[in-house]
Parts: structure tokens; sequence; C-alpha cells
């Protein structure tokens, strides 16, 4: 891998973000690793570690790098509220004016930076790190294909073609939502709000060193479900095309009964063709009833003021000025 080496220091400064859960036996390795890349590329940098609930010594490791590192700021959350949640908090915590993403399992190579950084100085609002190859199980890889669709459905299909874990972004782009209090949080729709130009750098893949993900398939499952209803009204609309389609559907049995009986008057519909009819009417009435209901229940949520995460401590210094 040849870095990129700018001919001289960007006239920026440079806030990481890292969603820290279960990290314990990375995250320093990881905060080393960024320091060394970034040192010598900007004059203003931090690294905002951000521990999403974890149940192992996380948190500690964070204070004790905060305490040695100046460039470390902690964010403690009350408890796990998901990957996407936490990088919302370290998104709203960053003080530099360009903002990188980056998991904490070294899967993203810290040493990839400079090549999104590098983009983003040729105007682009978000660029993202597309592996070249991803070294994930088969059923992670298929979850993931699910989860990109979902995001083609909400964003479109050219930004969600370039969408990546591993992805920098100018800080300006928060004004569109700054105001954000949903439950439920897709970064990636959130940027889509205000992001006007696009593009992604081929990056390298790590495989995972310790542990193991914490996105099972169901719960990716579980996401894109989320972002799917929470961030478009695709199934209201199939809800509404399934009812047109029944309603026609059920004319065109109607008519179908009235002129057999027409021209047999002693044909008597059986009862299994009117069981039949019954159960499929009433199962699309449910299943609109339950798009709709969905959609309602996010509503209820959203006007309850459920916030996306809670904050129960900080520690680090304040950047230079």
């Amino acid at each position: 891998m040849t870095p990129i080496q700018p001919p001289d220091q960007w006239p920026f400064s440079v806030s990481v973000v890292v969603p820290v859960y279960n990290g314990e036996a990375t995250v320093v390795e990881l905060t080393q690793r960024l320091r060394a890349v970034l040192t010598p590329l900007v004059s203003h940098f931090e690294i905002v570690l951000v521990n999403d609930g974890s149940p192992d010594s996380s948190w500690q490791v964070i204070v004790q790098l905060a305490k040695e590192e100046p460039e470390v700021r902690g964010v403690n959350l009350m408890r796990n509220y998901g990957q996407h949640h936490a990088l919302l908090a370290g998104i709203q915590e960053a003080r530099h004016n360009m903002i990188v993403t980056v998991d904490d399992d070294l899967q993203h190579p810290p040493e990839e930076i400079p090549k999104l950084l590098a983009k983003l100085n040729e105007g682009y609002d978000v660029v993202y790190g597309r592996p070249e190859q991803r070294s994930h199980s088969f059923g992670r890889n298929v979850s993931s294909k699910v989860l990109k669709t979902m995001l083609k459905v909400v964003l479109g299909a050219e930004m969600a073609s370039h969408s990546s874990a591993f992805k920098s972004f100018r800080a300006d782009l928060r004004r569109g939502f700054g105001d954000f209090s949903g439950p439920y949080v897709s970064v990636d729709v959130l940027l889509s709000w205000s992001a006007a130009r696009v593009t992604h750098v081929l990056v390298e893949h790590h495989p995972r060193r310790e542990g193991k993900s914490g996105y099972t398939l169901s719960k990716l499952m579980v996401l894109a479900f989320n972002m799917l209803t929470g961030y478009s009204t695709l199934p209201l609309r199939i809800a509404s095309g399934l009812g047109l389609a029944t309603a026609v559907l059920g004319l065109g049995m109607f008519f179908y009964v009235v002129l057999r009986r027409f021209l047999n008057p002693s044909y008597v519909p059986g009862f299994a063709f009117l069981a039949s009819e019954v159960a499929l009417f009433a199962g699309m009435q449910l299943f609109a009833i339950g798009v709709i209901g969905e959609y309602l229940a996010r509503l209820h949520f959203r006007m309850m003021g459920k916030p996306p995460y809670v904050i129960r401590e900080r520690v680090g210094q304040d950047p230079q000025d």
C-alpha cells in the first residue's frame, strides 16, 4: 500500500468518530494507528471514541487513553443503542470541519484515511471507502446485500452504491439533521438530506482479528426493516397497491360467479371458493392495517420525544484553538 502524501498539510482539521462496542482489545492499537496517520496530514485532529454500552472494559480503556493522549476524547452512552446511534452521538460531538467514521474492529485500515480525505479535498461532500473485497461470512454478505437493497429504496441507487461504514464528510452537513431526535437512526440517510456530491474510493478491508460482529442476520434484517419503514413510504404504497389489486380481484370473482350463475342456473358456489375469497381479502386487509400501524407507531415514538441516545459522561481535553 502506497500512502497518499499531500504536498503540505491539508488546510482543514479532522475528527475521527469511532463507535466502540466490546473493543477493549483493539481500541488502543486503532488509536495509535490513527495518530500515526493523521499527525503528518493535518495540523489539528481529534479521535472521538463513543462507548456504546460495552459490557467489557472498553470504557476504562477509553478513559485511560483520554488521560494519556490529548487528541482522544471519550463519550460514554447510558446503554447500548446501536452503531448508528453511537455514530450520531460522536458526529454531534465532533469539533472539526471534516469528519471520518471508522469501526473499532480494525477491519477498516486507518492507513486508508488519506484516500478519503484526498477525494474529499476535491470538493465532494461525502466520500465512502468501498471495500475492494469484503472479509465477511457468507451470511453476513447476503444480509449486507439486503441492507444495500433497502438503501437503494431510501437513498436512490447512486448514493446506495457508494455507501459504507467507512466514510468521510464535511461537518457542515450536520446542519441538515441538527434537530433530528427520532428513535430510528441511519447516518447515511441523514447525510443524504444535505449532501449533493457523493462518491467513493476503493479501500482495503481486513478480516476481523478479535471477537465477532455484533450484527447478526436477524439484527441486519431488523435494521433494513427500520430503514425502509422509517425513511420511506414504499410499504404504504405497496399496501395501497395490494388493496387495489384485491379489490379488482374481488370484483372479477363477483362477475365470474354472477356470469356462471346466469349461464348455468343450477350452479352454486362451493364453500372452498367462498372461504378462499374471504381469507384472501381478510389477509390483505390485515397486512395493510399492519403497515399503517407500523407508521403510526413510529409517529407515536417520534411525538414522545424519545432521544436517539443519552450520554452518561465525557472524558478528554478540549482541542487546541
